[in-house]
Formats: structure tokens, C-alpha cells, sequence
């Protein structure tokens, strides 16, 4: 009997296991790249172990409990259902960011200027170094999709000074957490760069002040990804933050 009993209890093992794996696989890819141990396509293999890993046990599971269920298999139930548990978290969390990656077209460089976007000057030298993206603004490709996506990225008009302005946005971009590159008050150039908590990532940011046509300061903010396609809208969220903070 014992050791039809282990013979049982192997595969309820084996989906907890699995599930446990899976769940760590998710924060070890991305700390990992974080932390420089392997690219951040090295961090995106272990989300897909995580995925398939989270599949088995969530499927797998499933059937197993079935059985446990069928045979009064009871000490195997609490093993096999906390197995299917992290499986169904780990594929949750996937599937959320799936979701936000299939919502948002697959740009990663985001301006309230569409036309003359904000340039880059300290910036460079560091995404030359990382070997980032490209910093050229492509409209005709890039205009329609944003414009579509986010029509609320726009120019922001206020009734201060350029001076004035500069601080504000060198205050905001601190307050968000950003670190900043270069103040420029001459130029009206404040540059900082965003670093995700997860996988590290780094955005660029420029905010551009100049005098506005019908009076007042015009602000014009962009926000670039260094790696990757899509930015899952991560780029014209911190644009919005931004205009809403200079502007309150």
C-alpha cells in the first residue's frame, strides 16, 4: 500500500514542482536582466518557461485532481490544487501583459510633437553606448499609429515664463522618479531617463520648452525606449504624467 501510495503521489509533486518553477521563472528572467546576468531576451526565455511550465501544471492539474477526486486520493488534492494555483497566477500575469501589449500598437517612440519632435543632446552619447534604438522620429509611419492610439499626447501651453517652466518639469521628472540627464535653460532642454523596477528597462525622456505662437510657453515632451518594439504604452502613459504635473 505504501508504495502504491508513492507511486500516486509522485505526479502531484511533480505539478507543484512545475507550478513552483513556473511562478519563479517570471521575477528570476527579469531581475536577472536587471541586474545585467543575461539580455533582456535572456529574460524573455524565462518567461516563456514560465508560460509553458504554468500551462502543464494548470492542465495537467486539472486532470490529476480529477483523478485524486475518482480515486479518494485525499492526501494528493492540497499538493495538486496548489500547483494548478500558481500555474493559473503565473498565466494570469502573462496574459495581462499580452493583453496590454495587443491593446497598444507596437511603437516604442512617443512625442507630443509629431512634426518636429524634441531632440536629444546628452542623451545620445548614452544610447550610442547601450547600442539603443534608433532616435530618428519617423512620422509618416510612427504619427498615424500615435495619433490613433493616444490622441491625447499633444503640446501643453502655459502662462509662465520659460525659466519658470524648465524647473517645473526638472521638479516633476524628480518626483516620478526619473533621473536627470541634463537641465538646459538656455536650449530649454531638461533630459532624464526612466529605469523600469522589473526588467530595468530605460526610457529616455525629453521635455522641450520654447515660446509658444499665441503667447505663453509651449511644452513638448517625448519619451523613447532603448530596447525593444513595443513599450505597451508605457512611453505615452509617462508623457501623460507629465503634462498633467507641469500643468497642475
Amino acid at each position: 500500500m505504501n508504495e502504491q501510495t508513492a507511486a500516486k503521489r509522485w505526479w502531484a509533486q511533480a505539478i507543484l514542482i512545475g507550478g513552483v518553477i513556473a511562478a519563479v521563472c517570471l521575477p528570476l528572467g527579469a531581475l536577472g536582466t536587471k541586474i545585467g546576468l543575461w539580455a533582456f531576451t535572456g529574460g524573455f526565455m524565462f518567461l516563456a518557461a514560465g508560460a509553458v511550465l504554468a500551462t502543464l501544471a494548470s492542465f495537467l492539474g486539472v486532470i490529476a485532481y480529477i483523478i485524486s477526486l475518482r480515486k479518494n486520493l485525499v492526501a494528493e488534492r492540497p499538493t495538486v490544487l496548489i500547483g494548478i494555483f500558481l500555474g493559473v497566477v503565473v498565466l494570469g500575469i502573462l496574459g495581462m501583459q499580452y493583453s496590454a501589449a495587443s491593446s497598444v500598437p507596437p511603437i516604442h517612440n512617443i512625442s507630443t510633437d509629431t512634426v518636429n519632435p524634441p531632440q536629444f543632446d546628452k542623451i545620445v552619447a548614452l544610447r550610442t553606448a547601450a547600442k539603443a534604438n534608433p532616435l530618428a522620429y519617423n512620422s509618416a509611419e510612427l504619427a498615424p499609429q500615435q495619433t490613433k492610439a493616444y490622441p491625447w499626447v499633444k503640446p501643453l501651453t502655459l502662462q509662465a515664463s520659460a525659466d519658470e517652466v524648465v524647473n517645473r518639469a526638472e521638479a516633476v521628472l524628480r518626483d516620478m522618479g526619473l533621473e536627470i540627464v541634463s537641465v538646459n535653460k538656455n536650449a530649454g532642454l531638461v533630459e532624464a531617463t526612466a529605469t523600469t523596477f522589473w526588467f530595468g528597462f530605460k526610457d529616455d525622456v525629453a521635455v522641450r520648452v520654447q515660446a509658444a505662437a499665441d503667447g505663453g510657453t509651449q511644452v513638448d515632451v517625448r519619451s523613447i525606449s532603448r530596447v525593444g518594439q513595443s513599450d505597451l504604452g508605457a512611453n505615452a502613459a509617462r508623457i501623460g504624467e507629465i503634462l498633467n504635473g507641469l500643468s497642475g
